[in-house]
């Protein structure tokens, strides 16, 4: 089972030293476009690159440092080769994709032989660096196969192409189920969710546009459907307008999860982020922010986001920190709500403050990239699900 760590906020002052060997060469996606415009030259992006400096190492690896065993994740791969695309720096997306693939996928990540990559990697018990657990992640899956094939289109290289849809066919084979009545739904990874009678879920694995993308790019493929399927999933579990971190689905409906019951908190502050980014021609768009009407309103009550809210009675407490106004400004934007984005836009300048004693936090860093990128119109996303960069049409 995934377990998110990244709840911890002072970070570990550990010097690295891991000696770690540089990726195995990707020959055929490592080689630099010269045409690609270097990092800033369309719009310097700073945030995206003090994300770099302080979390992505010179060979690749994003590590948080916030964690006991400095991990890294699939997930963490997949939304750094997403930030990458959206600043136009081709050669820190090779540097992320070779490592994913040597480290986290066994070298198995070509177009012909795609290997689903293991979600943790980091110190193990004997303190060593490694896969600590093989299983893989369906959400950074599906990112990291977004990414690919947003970068073949963008950058005009069939290979990223080629991957993305491989590692896309091996999702469906591997990630996902049908439910009775709903229709496929995605699997929080490949072993571990479907036992004795209960198939467990989340809901923040499911962004409309990367589902909307697939669709487009891998025709063949459930996600057209798995979109109709998401939705019903996020507003059948969200009876008060918030999600919960987790769900489950037995006997023929959509139950409270056995395991982690019906909050919602750093997990489920991404349904809300996934629901802002959406193009507003999607069909799907205003039915889903509308049934995730609960944050609004609570935010316009309390001034703040509740760090843990109970998805079946409302109930709140605590106070969420940066990463969910990270998550949030997308959200209050799309809704039009001028005061929670006002809110949202105060709290996430602290990013750009740099305070002695205070290291950044990870998943601030995170949820505040993809907030700030997108209210500040550094990328959006078509109807279509496709990736529209600030630089697409500066630099071409």
């Amino acid at each position: 089972m995934r377990v998110r760590i990244d709840k911890t906020y002072a970070a570990l002052t550990v010097g690295l030293g891991l000696g770690l060997a540089a990726a195995t060469s990707f020959a055929a996606l490592a080689k630099v476009s010269q045409n690609t415009a270097p990092p800033g030259a369309c719009g310097d992006w700073s945030g995206y690159r003090s994300f770099v400096a302080k979390f992505v190492q010179a060979d690749g690896r994003v590590i948080d440092y916030s964690s006991p065993q400095l991990k890294t994740t699939s997930e963490g791969q997949s939304y750094a080769l997403f930030f990458a695309l959206v600043a136009n720096d081709r050669a820190t997306f090779d540097r992320l994709l070779n490592w994913t693939r040597s480290n986290l996928a066994g070298n198995q990540f070509d177009p012909q032989n795609v290997r689903l990559p293991s979600w943790l990697w980091g110190r193990k018990p004997d303190g060593s660096f490694g896969v600590i657990d093989g299983n893989s992640a369906s959400d950074s899956d599906l990112w990291i196969a977004y990414d690919l094939l947003q970068a073949g289109r963008l950058w005009k290289e069939p290979e990223y192409t080629q991957l993305g849809q491989a590692l896309a066919a091996q999702i469906a084979r591997e990630e996902t189920t049908t439910l009775s009545g709903v229709g496929p739904m995605l699997l929080p990874g490949p072993q571990g969710f479907k036992e004795n009678g209960v198939t467990r879920l989340n809901p923040s694995y499911l962004p409309l546009p990367v589902l909307r993308a697939l669709a487009r790019e891998v025709p063949n493929g459930p996600w057209g459907k798995l979109a109709e399927s998401a939705y019903k999933l996020i507003k059948t579990t969200a009876p008060r307008g918030f999600s919960p971190d987790w769900a489950a689905w037995q006997n023929g409906q959509f139950v409270v999860d056995p395991k982690e019951g019906d909050t919602g908190s750093y997990d489920a502050i991404r349904v809300y982020l996934w629901a802002g980014l959406a193009s507003p021609a999607d069909p799907l768009a205003r039915p889903w922010l509308a049934a995730l009407g609960g944050m609004r309103t609570r935010v316009a009550q309390n001034g703040f986001p509740p760090e843990k809210v109970s998805s079946t009675s409302g109930a709140s407490s605590g106070e969420g920190p940066l990463s969910y106004w990270g998550a949030l400004a997308p959200y209050f934007k799309a809704l039009g709500d001028d005061r929670g984005l006002g809110l949202a836009r105060t709290h996430l300048a602290a990013l750009d403050v740099s305070v002695p004693g205070h290291e950044p936090v990870y998943y601030d860093r995170v949820l505040g990239l993809f907030g700030t990128g997108f209210i500040d119109g550094r990328y959006r996303f078509d109807e279509a699900g496709r990736l529209v960069p600030s630089w697409r049409n500066a630099c071409d």
